[in-house]
C-alpha cells in the first residue's frame, strides 16, 4: 500500500505526462509474447506486460452442440490466478478475482451481441459446427495469471487473442452414411499440415484506463497506479477500434465527458496493440524469427 505522499507523487507526475516508470499517459508497457508454449495444446501463448505474466492454453474437443444452437460450436473460458501471483492474496482473494476475470472475459470478448445470434460472436461459432445438430467443436480457453502488477485483464486478453490466433483445429472430413437414410459421420485428418486456423479477426483486446485522483487518465496501470485510481474503465476494442464492451471498476462516479475520454484512449491504444499483435503473429506464421 502506497503512502499518501507516494500517491501524490504518482498523480502529479501523470498530470505532467511523466509516469513513475517513464511512460506517457497513453503508453503501455512493452509486450513480451511467446507462441506455442504448451506443446500438447491446440494453441497457446505467454504474455508478459511489465511484471504481469499470463499463460493461455487452448484445447479443442468434439462434443454435441447446445439444443438452442444446433449449428454452432462453443467457446468455454476460464481464468485462474496463481496463489503466488500477488503477495496480497489471502483466503479466497485469488478465487474471487479469478471468478471476476472469467466473467469479464466471457462478457467482453466472447459473448455474441444477441443471445440468439451466434454469428455475431467475435469468433463465428458456426465455424465450429461439424455436423449440424450432432457434433461440433468445444474450444476451451484457459488462462493462468502467474504474476500480477496492475490490472491483469489487459495481459490476459492479449494472451487469449494470441493463443486463439495460433490455434489449429484438425481437418474434419464428412463421410456419407451407408444407406440413403443414414446420417453422415466424420473422420479426423491426423496430418498436422492440413489443420485449420480459427478466424480471430473479430476477437478484441481489453484495455484498462484509470482515473488517477481527480484528473489524469492513464492506460495499462502498474500496481502502484492502480492503487491511486478512483475509477477504472475496462474497454474491449476490436482491430477496427470498435468498442465491444465496457466494464467500470471502483466506486468513483464518472461524468459522461470523462467516460468518453477514457473510451477514446482505449480505442486509440487498442488499435495500436492489434496492429503490433497481428504483425508479430503473421511473421511467426511465415516462419520469421523474433
Amino acid at each position: 500500500m502506497s503512502s499518501a505522499a507516494e500517491r501524490t507523487y504518482i498523480v502529479k507526475g501523470a498530470e505532467q505526462n511523466i509516469r513513475n516508470d517513464g511512460r506517457k499517459r497513453e503508453e503501455i508497457r512493452s509486450i513480451e509474447l511467446e507462441l506455442d508454449v504448451i506443446p500438447q495444446a491446440n494453441g497457446s501463448a505467454r504474455v508478459r506486460l511489465g511484471a504481469t505474466d499470463v499463460i493461455v492454453g487452448v484445447k479443442a474437443e468434439i462434443a454435441s452442440p447446445d439444443l438452442d444452437r444446433p449449428d454452432s460450436g462453443k467457446l468455454i473460458c476460464s481464468v485462474e490466478c496463481s496463489p503466488l501471483a500477488n503477495p496480497s492474496y489471502k483466503g479466497r482473494g485469488g478465487e474471487e478475482l479469478s471468478s471476476e476475470l472469467t466473467k469479464l472475459v466471457e462478457r467482453s470478448m466472447f459473448s455474441p451481441s444477441s443471445s440468439s445470434d451466434s454469428s455475431s460472436s467475435p469468433i463465428p461459432l458456426s465455424s465450429l459446427s461439424i455436423i449440424p445438430g450432432k457434433t461440433c467443436w468445444d474450444v476451451y480457453v484457459d488462462a493462468l495469471v502467474l504474476s500480477l502488477d496492475g490490472t491483469p485483464i489487459d495481459a490476459i486478453s492479449i494472451a487469449i487473442k494470441a493463443a486463439l490466433a495460433s490455434t489449429l483445429l484438425p481437418k474434419v472430413d464428412l463421410v456419407a452414411g451407408e444407406g440413403p437414410d443414414d446420417e453422415p459421420d466424420y473422420e479426423l485428418d491426423d496430418d498436422p499440415s492440413s489443420a485449420l486456423p480459427l478466424d480471430t479477426s473479430g476477437v478484441p483486446v481489453i484495455l484498462s484506463v484509470g482515473l488517477l485522483g481527480n484528473g489524469p487518465l492513464v492506460v495499462d496501470m502498474t500496481g502502484e497506479e492502480a492503487g491511486c485510481a478512483g475509477a477504472v474503465l475496462q474497454v474491449a476494442v476490436n482491430g477496427g477500434g470498435e468498442v465491444c464492451g465496457v466494464t467500470k471498476r471502483n466506486t468513483k462516479a464518472l461524468d459522461p465527458g470523462t467516460m468518453m475520454q477514457m473510451v477514446g484512449m482505449a480505442q486509440k491504444v487498442g488499435r495500436g496493440v492489434h496492429g503490433c499483435l497481428e504483425g508479430y503473429i503473421n511473421e511467426m506464421k511465415r516462419g520469421g524469427e523474433r
